[in-house]
C-alpha cells in the first residue's frame, strides 16, 4: 500500500487522493483476495463526522487566518529594519536579526512555507546587499523560516496534538487501564517552548562564532545604513514596530499558558488580533479581508481533504491487520524502546523527503504512536521530537521542502548548492537539538507538568 500510493504521488497525483485511491483500489483487490472485509469501510462516515465534530481541529482555520491577515500586514518587513537597527552595528548582527523575526513570525503565524516564502523575498536580498556569504545568508532563511513547527502556535503541532492524544488513549486502552489520561494540543504547545528557544539560541550562537571567524561572510551593516533606518528615532521604531506582534504574541500564547483559554479559543483571539493589527498599521481594506479569506480556505481545503484521504488509507491499512505487523515488528526490533523509537524516526526523516508534514503525521503517527506510546514514552516528548525531526528532514538536501520554497524565490545569482551548502550547519544543529532532548526529555515535559500538572 505505501509503495503503490509513493508511486502514485510521483506519478504527480494529489496526495489526498492518492492516499485514498490506493486505500480503494487495495481494498478492492483485498476483497477479490477474500483476506479483507468490506465492512471496514462502513466506518469511514464515522471517521468523517469525528473529523467534523473535533473542537481541536476548529483551531486550523483561526491560526491559518491570522497567519495570513498578519503577513497581508508586512510586519516581517518592518520587524527585519527593526532588528537590523538593534543588531546591525555586530558582525552577524542581520543575520541573528533574521533568526529572531524568524522566531517572532513562527510564534505569530504559524505557517512554515509562507514564512520562508516571506523570508526569501525580503531577508535574503538585504543580507547579499551587505556582503553576506550566498550560502550563510541561504541557510540562515530557510532554518528561521521552519521555526513554525516548532514553535507555538504551530498548525502542525495542533494536527500533530490531536493525532498523539488520539494514539495515547489507544495505546491506554490496550493496556487496560480504561480511563486513560488526556494529552491535549496545550501540552505539547508548553511542551515545545523550550526545545524551540534552544534550538533559535543554537542558531545565534552559530551564526556570532561564524561571524567571529570570518567577518567577510557576515559583516555589520555601514552605520550610515543604520542611520537612514533611524531616521524618526530607534525607540520610538522600536515600540511601533515590536510592541504590537508581542501583545498578540503574549495574548495567544499567554491565554493558553494560564489556562485562560483552549488552543482554538485562543486561536479565535488571534483572529481578532490579528484583523486590529494590520488595521492599526493602516493595510486593512476589504480587498485585503477577501484575500485573506480565500487564502484561507484553499489551506483548510488541502489540510482537511489529505485528512480524510489519510483516515481513509489507514482504515484500509488496519483492515489488513497492518497495524498488528507493525507492532510485532517494532516489539521485535533489537535495542528494545530505544531501537524502535529510533527505527520509526528514520522513517520519518526519510519520508519527509517526500511527504509533507500532513500526510506522515496522519498517516504514520496513527499507526506507530500507539505502539510506542505502549512502550512507556511520553506522548509530548514524542510529539515534540517528531515536529524537531520532521523540520530536519524538510531542510535536508536534495528533497527538503523548504529548500524548494526558497529556490522558488531566491534571486539567480544565488544557486542551488549554494542554498544545499548553506543549510548543512543547521541540520547539524538540528540534530544537536534532538540528541540534547533525547538525553534531557524534561526540556519538553518539565513545563507541562508544572502549567498542567500532567
Amino acid at each position: 500500500m505505501f509503495a503503490l500510493a509513493v508511486a502514485i504521488l510521483l506519478m504527480g497525483y494529489p496526495v489526498a487522493f492518492s492516499l485514498s485511491g490506493s486505500a480503494i483500489i487495495f481494498a478492492l483487490f483485498g476483497v477479490y483476495m477474500d483476506v479483507f472485509d468490506l465492512t471496514f469501510l462502513g466506518a469511514f462516515p464515522e471517521r468523517i463526522f469525528g473529523v467534523m465534530r473535533n473542537q481541536t481541529l476548529i483551531a486550523i482555520p483561526l491560526f491559518v487566518f491570522m497567519g495570513v491577515m498578519l503577513e497581508r500586514a508586512k510586519i516581517s518587513e518592518e520587524l527585519l529594519d527593526t532588528m537590523g537597527m538593534l543588531f546591525g552595528k555586530v558582525r552577524g548582527g542581520l543575520g541573528i536579526s533574521v533568526c529572531l523575526v524568524g522566531a517572532l513570525l513562527a510564534a505569530s503565524t504559524g505557517i512554515v512555507g509562507a514564512t520562508v516564502v516571506t523570508m526569501g523575498l525580503i531577508s535574503l536580498p538585504a543580507m547579499l546587499k551587505y556582503n553576506y556569504s550566498p550560502s550563510l545568508a541561504a541557510g540562515i532563511v530557510t532554518a528561521s523560516g521552519t521555526l513554525g513547527q516548532i514553535i507555538p502556535p504551530s498548525i502542525i503541532l495542533i494536527i500533530l496534538g490531536d493525532v498523539i492524544s488520539s494514539a495515547h488513549q489507544q495505546a491506554q486502552l490496550a493496556m487496560g487501564n480504561f480511563s486513560p489520561s488526556s494529552v491535549s494540543v496545550g501540552d505539547l504547545f508548553v511542551g515545545a517552548i523550550f526545545p524551540g528557544l534552544i534550538l533559535v539560541g543554537l542558531y545565534i550562537v552559530y551564526i556570532g562564532i561564524i561571524a567571529a571567524l570570518k567577518p567577510e561572510v557576515a559583516p555589520a551593516i555601514p552605520p550610515e545604513r543604520l542611520k537612514e533606518l533611524a531616521i524618526d528615532g530607534v525607540w520610538v521604531k522600536i515600540f511601533k514596530v515590536m510592541v504590537p506582534p508581542l501583545i498578540l504574541i503574549i495574548g495567544v500564547l499567554g491565554s493558553i499558558l494560564t489556562g485562560l483559554a483552549t488552543p482554538t479559543e485562543a486561536a479565535s483571539v488571534g483572529c481578532i488580533g490579528g484583523i486590529l493589527l494590520t488595521a492599526l498599521k493602516k493595510k486593512l481594506s476589504m480587498k485585503i479581508l477577501k484575500e485573506v479569506v480565500v487564502t484561507t480556505a484553499h489551506v483548510n481545503c488541502m489540510v482537511f481533504v489529505i485528512l480524510l484521504g489519510a483516515s481513509l488509507f489507514s482504515l484500509v491499512f488496519r483492515g489488513f491487520e497492518g497495524d498488528e505487523v507493525i507492532h510485532e515488528l517494532l516489539t521485535n526490533l533489537p535495542g528494545g524502546t530505544a531501537g524502535a523509537f529510533l527505527a520509526v524516526m528514520i522513517l520519518m526523516f526519510v519520508m519527509g523527503f517526500f511527504l509533507d508534514f500532513f500526510e506522515i503525521t496522519f498517516v504514520v503517527v496513527p499507526i506507530v504512536g500507539p505502539v510506542l506510546l505502549m512502550m512507556g514514552l511520553d506522548p509530548v516528548w514524542l510529539g515534540v521530537m517528531i515536529a524537531l525531526n520532521l523540520q530536519t528532514s524538510f531542510l535536508t538536501p536534495p528533497f527538503g521542502f523548504a529548500l524548494f520554497y526558497l529556490r522558488g524565490v531566491a534571486p539567480p545569482e544565488v544557486t542551488t548548492m549554494q542554498i544545499y551548502k548553506g543549510v548543512i550547519p543547521f541540520i547539524g544543529l538540528q540534530m544537536v537539538m534532538l540528541v540534547i532532548l533525547w538525553f534531557w526529555p524534561g526540556l519538553a515535559t518539565w513545563l507541562p507538568e508544572v502549567i498542567y500538572g500532567r
